[in-house]
């Protein structure tokens, strides 16, 4: 097992809490010494200040005994949670979760300062376009935080988030400033946006990728979520803004922000960076990329898809605006070795291509089809399933555009959670019955990868979409270890 990045710094932060209360426009006498914040009693180590929040179910005030055992010295909590407190220091706020953030950048010594910070929002494409920053500044010591983990200068570091709750992200942004790191790009949420985990620093870039339907769950409707992205480009969150203006709702940002704006297009638009003469290949794209004050240059971007031509120069317009060099920019991203579960090929010497990747969301589902297609001789045959406990409403929306863009499609199950996985399967073959694809319902997801690898010839391409990166198949509250990649490549070896 490879040796992790630490999540706290090496040398503590020391505050007395009457600095801490002051910072809150509070008053306290008690005399303790505050070395860190966490959120999760699991998270504590002596010497945190625990931030007890009302949660949806239950208080975090509840857990403040737990709290002390672990070493918390002090509760930072509600009216309604200090009723709960005995035995440990108190701040007492109307409000802890909307001054959690810029408390926890107060006491680690906002140590984002210490290096430039790249925020990414869209729908889809932020994990790539992470991946690509790193690639793209290959001589640099960078970080990236997201939905596949936190790396900090290439080592691993535990995180559960897409975007780390405020007292992590704040830790892990003093690891990285003892670590010494130039660059932070850093996927960002739109739950993270709405629960103010990243409040209290600005990015020195914001970059919006895209909009489509998803997490309607948590929204109440699109304009919801859009308008949450869209808090990130306002001067509180961000200095600069870098936008893809090919999306409706990028053009509406562009019109919405306060911001200095450079904008992105791949598809002709005007401009500050554009992408032409673009020249799909089966291991990619090769482009020329189109910049201000006449730059000019090729760019070879290792990933299928124009949407990751658009991931590519989004990195290029954001790193540029910070001062790095746009062609040195594009060496790296040449040299890109790939991101895991994310047009993932899988090759173990079969005739046909074996692709995986995480899209589970309309929009990205026709992406990835509409990427291969141009580079498959033969059929195109995805397997597809949907999440449970989720948006029940883009199930069918899946299932229509899989069914359009697809010659052989495979319903399966995904991670069906606690609901039926028979309903959520029928709920994306409603959306089929239009599609010219040969359609077929494969309970198990083992099982209908198994039926794509014996139905697929020479010149196929067999995409399994959904899982991406991830290793474990959620069933009934149950984790089962479930690795598409694997998966794919000893069914290969066994069927081929």
């Amino acid at each position: 097992m490879p040796e992790l990045m630490r999540v706290r710094p090496c040398n503590s932060p020391r505050l007395d809490l009457t600095d801490i209360a002051a910072h809150l426009g509070l008053e306290t006498i008690a005399d303790t010494v505050v070395t860190g914040v966490a959120l999760n009693t699991a998270n504590v180590v002596p010497g945190d200040l625990y931030a007890a929040l009302p949660g949806a179910r239950v208080h975090g005030a509840m857990f403040a005994d737990v709290a002390r055992e672990a070493g918390a010295v002090a509760v930072l909590t509600d009216p309604a949670g200090a009723a709960l407190v005995s035995g440990l220091p108190l701040l007492v706020v109307d409000n802890p979760r909307a001054l959690l953030a810029d408390l926890s950048r107060f006491i680690y010594g906002d140590p984002s300062t210490a290096f430039t910070t790249v925020g990414i929002t869209g729908t889809q494409g932020k994990t790539t376009t992470t991946y690509l920053a790193a690639a793209a500044l290959e001589h640099s010591r960078v970080a990236v935080i997201g939905t596949i983990g936190t790396r900090i200068n290439g080592v691993s570091a535990e995180s559960a988030l897409t975007t780390p709750e405020a007292p992590q992200l704040q830790a892990l942004f003093a690891v990285m400033r003892e670590e010494r790191i130039d660059v932070c790009a850093m996927e960002v949420s739109s739950h993270a946006m709405v629960q103010g985990r990243v409040d209290g620093f600005a990015f020195d870039v914001a970059v919006f990728l895209n909009l489509g339907r998803d997490h309607l769950d948590f929204h109440k409707d699109l304009e919801d979520y859009f308008q949450a992205k869209a808090a990130l480009f306002t001067p509180g969150h961000a200095r600069r803004a870098v936008i893809n203006v090919d999306d409706e709702h990028g053009r509406r940002l562009v019109d919405q922000t306060d911001l200095p704006v450079t904008t992105f297009s791949t598809d002709g638009r005007a401009a500050d960076w554009r992408a032409v003469n673009i020249r799909p290949h089966r291991l990619g794209t090769d482009l020329e990329v189109l910049g201000p004050e006449e730059i000019q240059f090729e760019l070879s971007v290792p990933l299928a898809g124009v949407f990751n031509v658009s991931n590519a120069l989004a990195v290029i317009a954001a790193l540029a605006d910070v001062g790095f060099p746009p062609r040195e920019l594009a060496i790296g991203i040449a040299n890109c070795p790939g991101v895991p579960g994310r047009m993932e090929r899988v090759d173990v010497g079969q005739p046909f291509t074996a692709v995986i990747d995480y899209a589970h969301k309309p929009d990205a589902v026709a992406a990835v089809l509409r990427a291969l297609r141009p580079v498959t001789a033969g059929r195109l045959i995805m397997v597809l399933g949907a999440g449970g406990d989720r948006d029940h409403g883009k199930r069918p929306l899946m299932g229509e555009v899989a069914a359009r863009e697809a010659d052989i499609l495979i319903v399966t199950d995904d991670n069906p959670r606690t609901e039926n996985p028979a309903a959520i399967r029928a709920d994306v073959l409603a959306g089929t019955q239009h599609g010219a694809a040969v359609v077929l319902d494969i309970a198990g997801r083992r099982n209908a990868i198994s039926q794509a690898v014996v139905m697929a010839r020479a010149g196929d391409t067999v995409v399994v979409a959904g899982k991406g990166h991830e290793r474990g198949q959620d069933i009934d509250g149950v984790i089962h270890p479930f690795d598409d990649r694997f998966v794919l490549i000893e069914l290969i070896g066994v069927l081929s």
